[in-house]
């Protein structure tokens, strides 16, 4: 088990990015192990609400007692890409008062060799979020065109080597299947150049990544995640989304600039129509995890925290 395990990321500043009510409504789209989610309840009184989602079976599994027994609180298995649903049927469209979203893998998930997210540790070549549904990375592996393999890697883990690597591994899955983590790193690794392997960075890495975002869409949950955003937040509503890496943030930095600010053609002009007008402003700019709590967790060095306010 990692140290990071129970450690939420950026959790000052998300806390106060979402400018905490005491009776207000608040969705933890991403729930994870519940560590966001714990402090926010703490800040709530009796009239406060709180809603979790995850499609991670064991996320849900896993949820803190203290916050099961919570009558404040209440958290449902699905994607975050099912937000407006989930929010409809509980009839708080327009009702939420904060809205977090904490991205990509956690580290149970990396931690635990069988759901085949790490590199680090040989399991099953899974890679699913939620491992009830969808395929699994071994799968993808074996029946992938190489041209598409080539443009995954490249669009979803921004590697340079990728024609090298997708070779390998069409190659490879030709003698035999491709089953387990480890073998998916050590073709990897065998694939890059010698310059690449001393790195400090695992020259696996990018190849995970960007097969995980493959398959379990992310990108996708994303982008639909945030548009939804808008039409749940009330007026002064928070929106606060963590990334960890750059595909994820150029996407929450575009779509929150975007929504902040009318389209070309009415800018200037002296009335705007009401479905034209911004529905967001950003409030500050993007914060990072200092490096006291880069020291106490790992997983931090990467994030980036975007807050933006429904208008």
């Amino acid at each position: 088990m990692s140290s990071n395990e129970h450690v939420p990321v950026l959790l000052g500043p998300v806390l106060q990015g979402l400018d905490i009510k005491q009776d207000g409504c608040y969705v933890d789209g991403t729930f994870g192990r519940g560590g966001h989610s714990g402090e926010i309840l703490k800040r709530l009184n009796s009239h406060g609400r709180l809603i979790g989602i995850d499609r991670d079976p064991d996320a849900i599994a896993a949820a803190p007692k203290a916050l099961n027994d919570d009558p404040r609180f209440e958290l449902i298995k699905g994607e975050c890409a099912q937000l407006k649903k989930f929010i409809s049927e509980k009839d708080l469209v327009e009702e939420v008062d904060g809205l977090l979203f904490d991205l990509g893998v956690s580290s149970p998930q990396l931690d635990e060799a069988h759901r085949g997210f790490s590199f680090l540790r040989d399991g099953p070549l899974d890679m699913r979020m939620d491992p009830d549904s969808g395929t699994p990375a071994s799968d993808f592996i074996q029946s992938v065109d190489q041209k598409e393999l080539i443009r995954i890697l490249r669009k979803f883990g921004e590697e340079n080597h990728a024609p090298r690597i997708a070779r390998a591994i069409c190659g490879a899955r030709m003698a035999s299947p491709i089953t387990t983590t480890g073998q998916l790193s050590r073709i990897v690794e065998e694939a890059v150049p010698a310059k690449a392997r001393a790195q400090k960075k695992h020259p696996a890495t990018k190849t995970f990544q960007a097969i995980r975002i493959a398959i379990n869409g992310e990108l996708e949950q994303l982008e639909a995640a945030l548009e939804q955003s808008v039409d749940v937040l009330k007026k002064g509503g928070r929106l606060c989304v963590i990334s960890f890496h750059s595909l994820e943030d150029r996407i929450v930095k575009r779509f929150m600039r975007d929504a902040s600010r009318e389209p070309e053609q009415y800018r200037g002009m002296p009335f705007i129509p009401p479905e034209f007008q911004p529905k967001l402003k950003m409030i500050g700019k993007a914060v990072m995890a200092t490096d006291e709590e880069i020291g106490i967790n790992r997983r931090a060095r990467s994030a980036r925290l975007r807050i933006a306010e429904r208008t």
